[in-house]
């Protein structure tokens, strides 16, 4: 007994230590591995700066002229403005707004009527309109779930002109429902009265883009100033914070063109040709890019300059914005993302087209883990980017179907090694 409990422990003791030993051997190659490596993908590197200055556009303050409980702004954001169209309607009260609501009820029941007697009672599909009265009413549901109201007042109106055609395609014929048109004319022109002692429609006499906020800039900043605008303006102008106009119910922009202007380093700024493009990005209130062309390049005043960029695109998108941060795009470059240790010196052999004889090249390249051998691929550095290289493969002139299907792309696995690697090395175990 006692020989056999000493053998026992001596087993135990002996797969302990080998246990130990192998994890021991486990922890010392994770951190002394010599060869690892890093799937690459496709990047772009942006030669970019950063600025901070206003947009600056033609605009008109629209004011009220009066006092009024709710404002009703019609237009959408940007939405272009015939001269004369309405952009808002004020109401004195709840009860007057009630009556718009009311109007435009009446409105749509009358056009649906009118629609009904021009085709004809026969002319209607009833099953085709109980199936659209059904798909209205699962979007009316699907939207109040969702908590989306922005389209709510558009749905709620497409789906009482479904009922009322509806309800048009059953009425008794023609007399029944030119009976309803005159009886709805009766009721539209008694609240319309009405309408006319607490309601007032608030007209563009220009036409233009319309937009629902003004800031208090549109007299202080203005396209004709932009000519002599300087550091210092610049600045003063960034730092105010006006208020827009007591009674202002929006703004109309009254040209297409805008400008972005900034104060930017003289090095930054002699990078500019007056009359050249450049692109802008905008990323904070707005994303998006805009071409935009350089219109001046203003005097140096305390190692900057003023700059003024114009644009006749994106006016919509960009008509509530003013002070901005953007990034001025000088140039992108894009290509594979690899790390700098994976990027090292090789050497390939081609024949000399004239003499037939082979030479032997020092060049550029990564090598890639194929299978379980190291491969190495010729590259191209683009740009720099910290710990890492922008690169593409490079090929020759007239390059082979062999050579670009071999050339080194974005998903390749790049070795990334401390260690001497070869082209056609054994790695049996890549990390």
């Amino acid at each position: 007994m006692k020989q056999g409990t000493v053998l026992t422990r001596a087993v135990m003791l002996l797969l302990f230590a080998a246990v130990c030993a192998y994890f021991a051997v486990a922890a010392w190659q994770s951190f002394h591995q010599s060869e690892y490596t890093m799937a690459t993908y496709a990047y772009t590197v942006d030669d970019a700066v950063e600025a901070t200055g206003l947009l600056v556009r033609q605009e008109e303050v629209i004011l009220s002229g009066q006092a009024a409980a709710i404002v009703d702004v019609i237009p959408d954001q940007g939405e272009k403005v015939n001269a004369g169209g309405t952009v808002a309607y004020l109401y004195r009260d709840e009860a007057a707004l009630e009556r718009k609501r009311e109007l435009r009820t009446l409105e749509l029941e009358r056009e649906q009527l009118i629609y009904s007697l021009q085709r004809g009672d026969t002319g209607w599909d009833n099953a085709r309109l109980d199936q659209s009265i059904v798909d209205a009413m699962v979007g009316l549901k699907t939207s109040a779930a969702y908590g989306d109201l922005t389209g709510l007042e558009d749905q709620v109106l497409s789906f009482k002109s479904l009922v009322i055609r509806r309800g048009a395609s059953s009425a008794g014929g023609a007399a029944d429902i030119q009976a309803k048109v005159e009886e709805i004319d009766a009721q539209h022109a008694a609240l319309q009265a009405a309408a006319g002692q607490d309601t007032t429609p608030i007209r563009v006499d220009k036409s233009g883009s319309f937009s629902a906020v003004a800031d208090g800039y549109e007299a202080l900043l203005t396209p004709d100033m932009l000519s002599t605008l300087t550091v210092s303006d610049l600045t003063a102008l960034l730092a105010r914070k006006p208020e827009a106009p007591e009674g202002a119910v929006g703004k109309l922009i009254t040209s297409s063109t805008w400008y972005f202007t900034a104060a930017l380093p003289v090095k930054t700024a002699e990078r500019l040709v007056e009359g050249r493009s450049v692109k802008v990005r905008f990323s904070r209130d707005w994303s998006g890019e805009v071409s935009m062309t350089i219109e001046r390049v203003g005097e140096e005043e305390d190692g900057k300059c003023p700059v003024v960029l114009s644009s006749s695109r994106s006016l919509a998108d960009t008509s509530l914005l003013r002070k901005q941060t953007v990034d001025i795009m000088f140039s992108s470059t894009t290509g594979i993302r690899v790390p700098k240790k994976a990027v090292r010196d090789g050497l390939v052999t081609s024949t000399d087209p004239e003499t037939q004889a082979e030479v032997t090249t020092r060049v550029i390249g990564v090598y890639v883990l194929t299978g379980a051998q190291s491969e190495f691929k010729q590259v191209e550095i683009l740009a720099d980017d910290g710990d890492f290289y922008l690169v593409r493969a490079s090929l020759p002139d007239n390059p082979t179907e062999l050579q670009i299907k071999k050339a080194f792309r974005a998903g390749d696995e790049v070795i990334v090694s401390s260690e001497e690697i070869y082209d056609g090395k054994v790695i049996l175990a890549p990390r």
